[in-house]
């Protein structure tokens, strides 16, 4: 559902005073000091709490429709500035130098003094999702313009510490020629903070865009909206209204136009160009009927055995007929649905207990539990559908709710429901902990995942540091292992203090997911599999931290009859993050440390390699001797430790 409410491009801070003190060189974690904390911190963990902290949802959850990069045909002819590759590669260092490698799949820009056209595509749109990858030429600049006038900035702002209209994420000005200097541009948007990557590496930006409306005579009669822009997976706008094109857009405003890629201003590629077009009218709901039928029941029963206590007729869906809340009881509606568009249509069902639906004699949502699962999809001839939706409340505590959201193939999600069928819930405030003039230390439970979709692993011994330059990160005081590292705001940590809570906290920002397994590890040979947990015989054990005198933290600990101090630290203003580990003590042979490890890993320069399909960078000396090893479908980059010291970057 799209929400009418101003633009938010803020948030509200709650300050939590964890931090270790100021003081230079303070010895171990004070939670480590505090055993009755720590106590009743385990107790707290073991409460089974689900946060109330909700997470916004955006754009499609149905398949979208890619654009074939295998040649130019989905745009207008251009000059030859564009052209189709395999691959890219940006050099950090170079700028405006981009490589396109033979191929297909990626769309390249290399404009030149004679070759600098636009893109437009051969399609036009009005409300829209788009879904695309880009990959930045160093000092790069480029941009995407919903419709042919609304830009969303594509720059190399990586490093950018207070972004403006004009970064990367930023909506663009409008502009005013009439104006004086200094005032020409208005209404720009800068984005919510910098998610920005560095040059060379792929982003992914995501775009939930409403068209302007116009009545029957062409007049305007509703501005276009940003509903939701994501980039690298952070919300840089939510409900950006947008009074008119913006600098460089093209044309009047109309109901539908192109998409725009801007190709006159720096060397810039794309893959992965996913949308979805939103004609279709909002399904609409004819005839509802309802049956109460109260009582408790062991499992949704055969209702057509059973006498309904009350029926009648609904104008719209909703669980409110029931006389008494607290009661057991199952509710039946049935009703038709009016379907514009045939093909697939996914359904999500919310309620305070069970809810089961059937559209079309098919079986869409079977929830027989509330731990069931609550979406389903369906495939839907145009033209009016029969359906049948049983909600059931099994719990006099459970408070009612009974929410239904659909979306089609030409169907942006809304709600079926009437709002009062699902009662707000009780606001919480988030518990963000910020980072003023020092670093910041939070001891928390983590939970990691490395992949979108893959399994969760809970870091019980988590040291999430923040640090003013808008670096963060995570580090694993039980095995040394750097497990997020993140820019932008600190940690929310509602799901930690908020009511009973869980423990645990979540890193904000442009998040990069790096690992678990051990920091160090000696191998009996280079082809050794990596640990994922640490032998007994590297008697790791963990001896706290002292912060040097700028707050950093320096992580001590011992692992196989080394003494390691290990500290990481921003450079470059948070351009990247340095770690560099001082060892004491005899150093085994075949000693090494892991430092990256991806479905792919290729040295892109000297001692510079990209990680994960060009996710991040890690650099090392130029004489470090790393090696990249293949480990089934996976890649490592692995360091020898060789002398007192081991030092990389870690480049996003």
């Amino acid at each position: 559902m799209l929400s009418l409410l101003p633009n938010l491009n803020h948030s509200f801070i709650y300050h939590m005073d964890q931090t270790e003190g100021p003081e230079p060189r303070l010895r171990v974690s004070r939670i480590l000091k505090k055993p009755l904390l720590l106590l009743a911190a385990c107790l707290l963990a073991a409460l089974p709490v689900t946060s109330t902290l909700g997470q916004s949802r955006g754009g499609s959850q149905l398949p979208m429709t890619e654009l074939p990069l295998n040649d130019l045909s989905a745009f207008r002819p251009v000059a030859g500035n564009w052209k189709i590759a395999g691959d890219a590669t940006a050099d950090l260092d170079k700028k405006g130098v981009l490589n396109a490698g033979k191929g297909q799949g990626v769309l390249v820009n290399l404009p030149d003094d004679k070759n600098k056209d636009n893109l437009t595509s051969t399609f036009e749109h009005g409300d829209m999702d788009l879904a695309l990858d880009f990959l930045m030429a160093t000092g790069s600049n480029s941009g995407i313009y919903l419709q042919g006038r609304y830009e969303i900035q594509l720059l190399d702002s990586w490093g950018v510490r207070n972004p403006k209209p004009g970064d990367c994420g930023g909506i663009y000005e409008r502009w005013d020629e009439s104006k004086p200097e200094g005032q020409k541009g208005y209404q720009g948007y800068p984005p919510r903070l910098n998610a920005a990557k560095a040059p060379g590496l792929w982003q992914t930006l995501k775009i939930s865009f409403q068209a302007p409306r116009f009545d029957g005579s062409g007049k305007k009669i509703a501005n276009a909206r940003m509903v939701r822009v994501e980039l690298n997976g952070v919300i840089i706008h939510e409900n950006v209204e947008l009074t008119g094109p913006t600098r460089g857009g093209n044309g009047e405003e109309k109901a539908m136009g192109p998409l725009f890629i801007q190709g006159d201003h720096g060397a810039v590629a794309f893959r992965r160009i996913r949308y979805k077009n939103y004609t279709s009218a909002p399904v609409a709901l004819a005839g509802i009927k309802y049956g109460y039928y109260p009582g408790k029941f062991d499992k949704v029963p055969n209702l057509q055995s059973l006498k309904a206590e009350k029926e009648g007729s609904l104008p719209e869906l909703t669980w409110s007929v029931v006389p008494n809340p607290e009661d057991r009881f199952i509710v039946r509606l049935t009703g038709t649905m009016k379907i514009v568009d045939a093909g697939p249509y996914l359904f999500t069902a919310e309620g305070g207990g069970s809810v089961n639906l059937t559209v079309a004699g098919k079986p869409v949502v079977e929830q027989y539990s509330k731990r069931g699962p609550n979406a389903g999809t369906v495939e839907l001839a145009a033209g009016d559908q029969p359906f049948e939706l049983v909600y059931y409340k099994p719990e006099p505590w459970v408070n009612p709710a009974l929410g239904l959201y659909v979306e089609g193939p030409t169907l942006r999600r809304h709600p079926l429901h009437v709002m009062s069928s699902v009662p707000s819930r009780n606001p919480v405030d988030p518990i963000l902990a910020n980072v003023a003039g020092t670093p910041r230390i939070l001891r928390s439970f983590v939970d990691f995942r490395k992949e979108p979709n893959g399994p969760t692993k809970r870091v019980t011994h988590a040291a999430s540091v923040g640090t003013p330059d808008q670096v963060s990160y995570t580090f694993d005081l039980g095995t040394g292992a750097l497990v997020y590292v993140w820019k932008g705001a600190f940690l929310d940590a509602t799901p930690m203090w908020n009511s009973r809570g869980d423990g645990s906290s979540r890193p904000m920002g442009s998040v990069v997911a790096l690992g678990t397994s051990p920091v160090l590890a000696v191998l009996g040979d280079r082809n050794a599999a990596w640990p994922d947990t640490l032998p007994a015989g590297a008697n790791f054990r963990s001896r706290g931290y002292d912060l040097d005198d700028n707050g950093n933290p320096v992580f001590r600990y011992t692992i196989n009859g080394l003494e390691v101090e290990d500290q990481l630290r921003p450079e470059e203003n948070g351009k990247y993050l340095t770690r560099e580990m001082r060892l004491s003590g005899t150093t085994p042979g075949n000693l090494y440390s892991r430092i990256a490890e991806g479905r792919d890993i290729a040295e892109v320069g000297k001692g510079l390699y990209a990680v994960d399909g060009k996710a991040y960078y890690v650099r090392v000396a130029a004489d470090a001797k790393a090696t990249v090893r293949k480990t089934n479908d996976r890649s490592e980059l692995l360091l020898p430790v060789q002398g007192n010291a081991l030092r990389y970057s870690i480049i996003w």
